[in-house]
Order: structure tokens, then sequence, then C-alpha cells
């Protein structure tokens, strides 16, 4: 272990809190203003720069990061700095990036944890008895985080890069069209609509299983869910009598905040959905039901793209119902699943593959620190 003490972070360092700014006052097109978490909003003038930054107010289990360049630090977000010169700058910020968890768990609060700063400022930190000791851990880590900084600007690359393929091919199906595709709006093909409203006080505790967007996104990715509201076998019997329910082949779109979460209801198990939030697809009779979600995966993306990449909030059954289509035979409708299905299943793997290793490069970085500060390099 190398020779030295600990002492508390308050004797060997100086806290710096970040300044409050609004964005309708200060914001400007310069310098990106970091808080307790990302980058928010932009303004012409910085307080900071190449610093690691803590997390003060509305804390995440990330409540340490680098921030290279220059920043504004709002006053949701705090910086220390070495002081009586017993610890270089760069061995105090990997300190402090190590102790990460140490320190979210000094927030306080329910809903949202805020920094106990009386209690981080008595942190105990080691302090080296030369700084030699400190440069060499510097030196190290330094050279390894290099390292693992361009491994993982690489895995995120190649994660954009299969997304973006199975994507790209999404669209060039729908937009080259083949011979003999015929071109009809989603209004001629079948109808949209939504559910008959559920009020709060018609949930029962067990009964039958009553969907929100929650519950539509898990089910859309292969997930399992956990039903949380029900409502009673007697509601739902005179919904489905006067007004009909889902079935299977039918397809339920979320349609209210991040749009583009798309079941194709499977099996007749008795189910019910939150109106407004959820649009439900029916009676597409000539159309395959997974042709028709990969339809609407594509005007979705298309949608997002027109957006400059900020999702839709909201999409109306209006402008769903005015989506013009080109439609191919039934049996050609089953070839383009069957190839859609195959190249999305070998994109979600790449996928699984690219998002494990940024987790194990993660998980290297805490190991370090983990070893830098405990003797063991």
């Amino acid at each position: 272990m190398t020779k030295g003490e600990f002492l508390p972070l308050e004797e060997v360092c100086t806290v710096e809190y970040g300044t409050r700014v609004v964005q309708k006052r200060d914001g400007g097109s310069i310098y990106p203003v970091y808080g307790g978490g990302g980058a928010t909003f932009r303004m012409d003038t910085s307080n900071r720069e190449d610093r690691l930054v803590v997390s003060r107010f509305g804390m995440s289990d990330e409540c340490t990061r680098f921030v290279t360049g220059k920043f504004f630090l709002n006053d949701s977000g705090l910086t220390v700095s070495p002081r009586n010169g017993k610890l270089l700058p760069r061995f105090l910020d990997f300190q402090i990036l190590s102790l990460n968890d140490e320190i979210f768990a000094l927030g306080k609060g329910a809903a949202q944890k805020n920094l106990d700063v009386p209690a981080f400022r008595s942190l105990p930190i080691f302090v080296p008895s030369n700084t030699r000791e400190q440069q060499r851990i510097v030196a190290i880590l330094d050279q390894a985080f290099d390292g693992i900084t361009t491994a993982k600007a690489n895995a995120e690359k190649n994660l954009q890069n299969a997304r973006a393929l199975f994507e790209s091919h999404l669209q060039s199906v729908f937009t080259r069209h083949g011979q003999g595709w015929v071109e009809k709006s989603l209004a001629e093909l079948g109808t949209i609509t939504s559910s008959k409203r559920i009020f709060k006080s018609e949930y029962v505790k067990s009964g039958v299983p009553f969907y929100r967007t929650k519950e539509i996104k898990e089910l859309a990715n292969d997930r399992e869910i956990t039903t949380e509201l029900f409502i009673s076998e007697d509601r739902y019997k005179e919904i489905e009598t006067c007004f009909g329910v889902p079935k299977e082949g039918d397809i339920l779109l979320t349609a209210i905040g991040t749009i583009g979460e798309i079941w194709v209801v499977e099996g007749d198990s008795d189910f019910y959905f939150k109106d407004g939030n959820v649009l439900w697809l029916k009676e597409f009779n000539s159309v395959n039901p997974h042709f028709l979600k990969y339809v609407l995966l594509s005007f979705v993306e298309s949608l997002n793209k027109m957006s400059h990449g900020a999702a839709y909030s909201a999409l109306p059954i209006q402008r769903l119902n005015a989506h013009r289509v080109f439609l191919p035979s039934q049996a050609e409708q089953g070839q383009i699943v069957s190839a859609l299905d195959a190249l999305r299943e070998e994109t979600q793997r790449l996928e699984s593959l690219y998002q494990r290793k940024l987790a194990a490069l993660d998980d290297l970085k805490k190991s370090l620190l983990h070893q830098a500060f405990s003797g063991a390099l």
C-alpha cells in the first residue's frame, strides 16, 4: 500500500459551487451548460475548463464525470480543487471519480436526491506522502483511460452503424416499391381508433389486465411485463359487446410521448388498454400484420428525420389515416417480413454485443480506479 494518510476532503480541497443561470435570460450558442447531469443549453461565457464535476442537485447514480473543454457549470454541480499543495489536480480528479458510489450514497431525498454537502466535505481523501507516487498513478490511469475512450468510441460507432443499417434497409423497402404494388392510404385499408375511456374509479385489484404505454412498450420489445392495473370482467364484457376489443393480429401503437412502439397482438388472452396514449389498428384484412408493423416503423422513422432527429411528441389518428403505402401481394408481404425479421434479429444481436462491450469497458474503468486507490497498482 502506498504510504500516506486519509484526511477530510475540506482539509485538502476547496469546494467550488456552480452559478445559477436560466436559459431564457442567459442562453447563448458557444459553451455547453453542465450541472448535475449532461449538457443542457448553451451560453456565450464559460466558468470551467477540463474539470471533474460532482452532482449537487438531482443526483443520478453517475454523479461524477469529466467534462472536457470550456463549459459553464450551473448551481446543480460543483468542482473541487486541491489546496496546500498536497494533491495533484489530476490525482484528485481520479480519486473523486473512484468515490462515485460513496458520493451518490450521500444523496438525500426520495423523489430527487440532493448532495449532503457537509457529509461530502467530510469524505476521507487519501493523500500520498509524495507527489512522485501520485504522478505514477496518474500516468497509468491516463494511458488506460485513453485506451478505454478509444475502444468506447469504436463500440458506439459500431452500435450506431448496426442500427443505421437496419433503418436504411427498412426505408429502401418502402420507398422503392416493386412492380404490381398497389398504393392506398391506411384509412382505405383498415380502421384506426383508440379505446373507450376507463376511469381510475373502474380499476380493480384483479381481473382483466389494463395496459398503458409502459406495458405496450415492453410487449413491443418482447419483454416480460408485470401487470399493475386491472378492470373487472363485467366491464370488459360490456366493452367487448358494445365496441369490440383487440384481437390477435391487431396492432397497438404508442402515440403520445415517444411515439412508435408497435405491438402486434398475439394469442387470445383478454386485456384492454388506455385511451388516447395508444392507437388501435384493426380490420386490416388485406395486410400481413407484421408487414404493417414495418410500414409503421418506417413511417415513424421518416417523421423523426423530418423533425431533425427530435422524436415527435404526438401522432394524431388523422395523420396516420392519411399516410399512403404501397402494398405487394400477401405472398410477397410474407417474404419481405421474413427478410426484415432476419435482418432485425442480426441487428439486435450486434447491438447486444456492442452494448455488452460498452458495459465491460465501464466496469474496467471502475476496476482500475479501485485498484489505483486501494494500493493494487
